[in-house]
């Protein structure tokens, strides 16, 4: 049997050690590399490395935080259009450094609105109450695998690392 590297006494200590556990993967795949390396595509998609991180930083704010807690901020989404593809696009301005310290910042929010809100708690988000807390601690769990196996290839291309 295989021991998890998290407790897991409830439903909640469960989501909250997948979740830091694939969020982990993610980050692991960019230890190492040149911030050149972190913006290559070397696949024929127009993902990066650093691309990747931005989108679940920004993600992991907005699922958690806007949609399921009802938080506002100016300037930010749904105040302003969404453009998705915005989210991969890097510019000069993008580095590891401020996209892991914000995609840190906001790990350690959602672990405030998952500590202090009831799973049954539908989001307060218009549009989305039909969802609750436990639907987008999943999906995000689901999201951040499904983009750390982006990383695990994107890795494996610059350098042959493998593993999680």
């Amino acid at each position: 049997m295989t021991t998890l590297p998290f407790p897991v006494g409830t439903e909640r200590d469960a989501l909250i050690g997948f979740l830091g556990r694939q969020r982990e993967a993610l980050i692991r795949k960019l230890d190492g590399l040149s911030e050149a390396d972190l913006r290559k595509a070397p696949t024929d998609s127009s993902l990066t490395l650093l691309g990747l991180l931005k989108h679940n930083a920004l993600w992991e704010r907005r699922w958690f935080q806007i949609i399921a807690a009802g938080r506002t901020f100016p300037g930010e989404w749904p105040e302003t259009e969404l453009d998705t593809d915005e989210d991969f696009r890097l510019t000069d301005e993008d580095t590891l450094a401020h996209w892991l310290e914000y995609y840190r910042a906001q790990i350690a929010a959602t672990e405030g609105v998952l500590a202090d809100t009831d799973l049954d708690a539908p989001c307060a988000l218009a549009g989305h109450t039909h969802r609750n807390l436990r639907w987008v601690a999943l999906h995000m769990i689901e999201e951040i695998a499904r983009h750390a196996g982006h990383a695990d290839i994107i890795r494996e291309t610059l350098d042959g690392a493998r593993g999680m």
